[in-house]
C-alpha cells in the first residue's frame, strides 16, 4: 500500500505521515526532503520558491518511486505539497488499486478561529527555519487553491473545519 498525502501548507501532512508511520510502521518520504536534496546538491537550479516548477520537476521522480514501491509490494507513505491534483492520470488501475490518497485542507472559518494555534504547531514534526510567509491571507489562499484544484479533479478533500485532532484520528482509522 502506498499512501499519498497532499495538502496546503501547515495542514499537518508531515504530522499525519508521522502518526501513520507510528501506527502502521510504514516508512515515509517527505517530498520536501527530496526537493532540498536536489537543490542543495546542485542537481537543479530551482529554488524553494519555485512551487509550480518544483511540482513539474519532482512529481515524475516521486511517481516512479511510487510505482517501484507497488511493484515491489512495499508499503510507503509519501507526503508533500508537490503532488499534482491530476496525479491519477499517471497510474493505470494496477497501481491505483494499491494507492490510498489523502488531501488535507482547512476552511477559512477554521483558519480564522485557529490561526495562532496553526502557526504555533508549524514546527511540531519538522523545525521551520523561516515561517514568516505564513500569514492569515496566505493560508486561506493556499487552502482554497488546494480545495478547488483537487475537487475539480474529482478527489475527496478532508476539510478541517472544527476539530483538527478528530479529523486526523478519522484518517488514521480509515487506512
Amino acid at each position: 500500500m502506498v499512501i499519498l498525502i497532499a495538502g496546503a501548507s501547515h495542514t499537518g501532512k508531515t504530522l499525519l505521515a508521522q502518526r501513520m508511520l507510528e501506527k502502521y510502521s510504514y516508512p515515509y518520504l517527505s517530498i520536501d526532503h527530496l526537493k532540498m536534496g536536489l537543490i542543495r546538491s546542485g542537481n537543479t537550479s530551482l529554488t524553494p520558491a519555485d512551487d509550480d516548477a518544483l511540482t513539474a520537476y519532482l512529481w515524475p521522480i516521486v511517481r516512479e518511486m511510487v510505482k517501484t514501491a507497488i511493484e515491489n509490494d512495499q508499503n510507503l507513505i509519501v507526503e508533500g505539497c508537490y503532488i499534482p491534483s491530476d496525479w491519477r492520470q499517471d497510474f493505470d488501475e494496477r497501481y491505483l488499486q494499491s494507492i490510498r490518497f489523502v488531501c488535507l485542507a482547512m476552511s477559512d472559518a477554521y483558519i480564522d478561529a485557529h490561526f495562532d494555534e496553526i502557526r504555533a504547531h508549524g514546527s511540531d514534526i519538522e523545525k521551520r527555519l523561516d515561517d514568516s510567509g505564513c500569514t492569515l491571507d496566505s493560508l486561506k489562499k493556499d487552502n482554497r487553491a488546494y480545495i478547488e484544484a483537487f475537487t475539480r479533479c474529482g478527489e475527496h478533500v478532508t476539510l478541517i473545519d472544527s476539530d483538527y485532532e478528530e479529523a486526523i484520528r478519522a484518517l488514521l482509522d480509515e487506512c
